[in-house]
């Protein structure tokens, strides 16, 4: 099952994603519904995953999207459509929010940041 909170153990473990995000700090929202998370990134580790707070919170950019369509997204397969980002984009699912920059200047590390969220117990 998914959890938004493994995030940092995930990334953090991958070296090689760690680096390719060595540049990257910023904040996250990342709406799975109606569950709320602030990622905290800085220079390509994952700080912090914390449920995002009622009062004052601060983010650069968001990534909302109803809870099916992560679901479909964190699958070990994901079907067609629901296999990256820009994907559930361009199938208006998926809105993205704020500060776009840092989001499209290092859009290959957050597909694979997400990535790493994906299902493992299907793989083989």
């Amino acid at each position: 099952m998914l959890t938004v909170e493994s995030l940092p153990d995930r990334v953090n473990s991958n070296e090689p994603l760690v680096r390719r995000g060595r540049y990257v700090s910023a904040s996250m929202l990342l709406e799975l519904g109606s569950a709320s998370y602030i990622v905290r990134i800085r220079d390509g580790r994952i700080e912090s995953v914390e449920p995002k707070p009622a009062v004052m919170p601060v983010w650069t950019f968001t990534l909302r999207a109803p809870r099916e369509e992560w679901d479909q997204f964190f699958a070990h397969r994901p079907k067609p459509g629901a296999h990256d980002i820009m994907a559930l984009m361009r199938r208006r699912v998926l809105t993205v929010e704020g500060d776009l920059h840092p989001f499209i200047a290092n859009l290959q590390y957050f597909k694979d940041v997400l990535a790493t969220l994906r299902d493992q117990e299907g793989a083989q």
